[in-house]
């Protein structure tokens, strides 16, 4: 059928809609391999037209996460594999953050992909994929020399951060793996992974960071805010159990406002946590060692 339109001399193959969205870019997002195929080897069709939203055709090909679309529009010189939206995120940034390690791989092969150009809020292919839990495509970003493993974005998150907090395991694990992630470092709020791996109840994720000898469990934030007083206050109880067990978390550190752990679980009504820190003030009272 699209054939057959395109045949006719009254049918304007690049025409935009309202949004817009060409014929071209539209069959790009949708899998349509075959009709793109058709309308890019066409003289009246631009291939580099974007949307109002600053979406191209390549673009939309990457996230989608089609390899062969991809590939088809990256063989013609006319096209730039590090164009990025309007975001600033770049087609491996895109492929990155959907989890499509086909395409991250056939970009990765390129030599002319920046495989670490950040977007306009700093953040990196690598960022989005751990950000993601995209555990693939962070194996194939870690294999390369040129890729920052520990790169901060504009709010001081690094990917080891933003895996913690949505409680990725298998990304914390390959991070951690590396000896130059540092899982101490702190964002722009001062929080460190462990912080918001404790506040949002991830527990595996939580015993991994605690399995490194040079963690700090017990790092308080700008509000003066530690894992401990987080996890209180969230009633995450489990998490409570993990650090009430090390010797190097003082149970008993009041943040800016003079709130300990124990009055904000109290003020927030999680008797589990409540029952964890009076237990734990009545049979340890001295057990806190910070230099453990």
């Amino acid at each position: 059928m699209v054939q057959l339109l395109l045949g006719r001399k009254d049918v304007k193959p690049d025409t935009s809609d309202a949004y817009g969205r060409t014929p071209l870019l539209c069959a790009s997002g949708t899998w349509r391999e075959g009709i793109v195929k058709l309308l890019v080897e066409r003289e009246d069709v631009n291939i580099h037209k974007s949307d109002n939203n600053g979406q191209t055709v390549l673009l939309s090909a990457a996230e989608s996460g089609s390899v062969r679309m991809v590939g088809l529009l990256l063989g013609r010189k006319d096209i730039n594999p590090n164009t990025c939206r309007q975001t600033g995120q770049t087609l491996l940034s895109l492929a990155s953050e959907k989890g499509h390690d086909g395409v991250v791989e056939l970009l990765l092969g390129r030599e002319d992909i920046n495989p670490d150009m950040p977007d306009n809020d700093g953040r990196t292919p690598l960022s989005w994929a751990a950000r993601g839990g995209r555990d693939e495509v962070v194996k194939l970003l870690l294999r390369r020399e040129d890729v920052n493993h520990d790169v901060s974005d504009n709010d001081g998150r690094t990917p080891l951060s933003w895996a913690a907090e949505n409680g990725h395991h298998g990304v914390v694990k390959l991070l951690l793996g590396r000896e130059d992630v540092d899982p101490n470092l702190l964002c722009n709020s001062g929080s460190t992974p462990i912080s918001w791996a404790a506040r949002n109840g991830h527990g595996g994720v939580l015993r991994l960071l605690l399995g490194r000898d040079d963690v700090n469990p017990d790092v308080p934030d700008d509000d003066g805010q530690t894992p401990l007083s987080w996890a209180a206050e969230n009633g995450r109880d489990g998490v409570v159990k993990l650090l009430l067990a090390r010797g190097d978390v003082n149970p008993d550190t009041p943040d800016n406002a003079g709130r300990t752990p124990l009055s904000l679980a109290s003020q927030k009504r999680h008797k589990r946590v409540v029952d964890l820190l009076q237990a734990q003030q009545s049979t340890s009272p001295t057990k806190f060692s910070p230099n453990r």
